[in-house]
């Protein structure tokens, strides 16, 4: 626990000035709120229209976790069949670093235009912005086994899934997770895009709507929460690596 407080000071310390600065900033400056509105105009719209925004921020989770979930079950199945056939890895790995140089900003309203305004859309978006760093990860994971132990295995008969489940497979979790906290956060950020461009309801939505009406408090309120849901996911990810893989905390503090 004290060692957990000593992480978080830093950075908390630091957000704690920077909304001092802030709001002493606005007050001093007068700033007015539809340019600049204070933190605690901030705090305090954002409680007043609670409701409403976690009526949108509902969605937003909903769409994040279904989007996620695909980017997982396409990374893994990637993964997988790279590491069992160097032929497929020579064939796709450029391709996944191709993708990654695709404009989301021109391809989201295609996605609209060809799927409409339903689930869909907003899943493709969030899978194109997080399948890299969980397929990559993976695929070096997977790379970066111990080769001892592989050849070990394979001295007592092993076959190569066996190998696979034994040895690379939970060589490869560490780079997974490290990998995973990177894909969420993007979800997140990927979900909200998606709504910008075309949603009925979403944090994303909220946002361009208070921001078409001038209401700055609210859209950093909604701001507030979107970082707030992400830092959430981003802690999920440790709660479960420590479930998953629970040797690598003890490798950590040994080292």
């Amino acid at each position: 626990m004290i060692r957990t407080l000593r992480r978080l000071a830093p950075p908390l310390v630091l957000v704690a000035l920077g909304l001092v600065a802030w709001q002493w900033y606005v007050t001093a400056a007068d700033v007015r709120p539809q340019v600049l509105p204070s933190p605690l105009r901030v705090v305090e719209q954002g409680w007043a229209f609670r409701d409403q925004i976690w009526a949108n921020t509902v969605p937003t989770l909903q769409v994040t976790a279904v989007g996620f979930t695909v980017s997982l079950v396409l990374g893994w199945a990637l993964a997988i069949a790279v590491d069992f056939s160097p032929w497929l890895r020579r064939a796709l790995v450029p391709l996944f670093v191709a993708s990654q140089t695709l404009p989301i900003v021109a391809i989201a309203p295609l996605l609209i235009i060809w799927f409409g305004f339903g689930l869909l859309p907003k899943v493709v978006v969030i899978a194109l912005v997080t399948f890299f760093p969980v397929t990559v990860g993976l695929v070096e994971g997977f790379a970066a086994t111990d080769r001892q132990a592989t050849n070990l295995l394979r001295s007592m008969g092993a076959s190569r899934w066996e190998q696979f489940r034994y040895v690379r497979l939970p060589g490869a979790l560490p780079r997974f997770f490290t990998s995973l906290r990177i894909g969420i956060t993007y979800a997140v950020t990927g979900a909200i895009f998606a709504e910008y461009v075309g949603a009925t309801a979403g944090l994303g939505i909220f946002m361009s709507v208070q921001r078409n009406s001038f209401r700055t408090d609210l859209v950093l309120a909604a701001v507030v929460v979107t970082a707030l849901v992400s830092v959430a996911l981003f802690a999920l990810t440790y709660l479960v690596e420590r479930l998953v893989v629970p040797w690598r905390p003890r490798e950590v503090r040994h080292g």
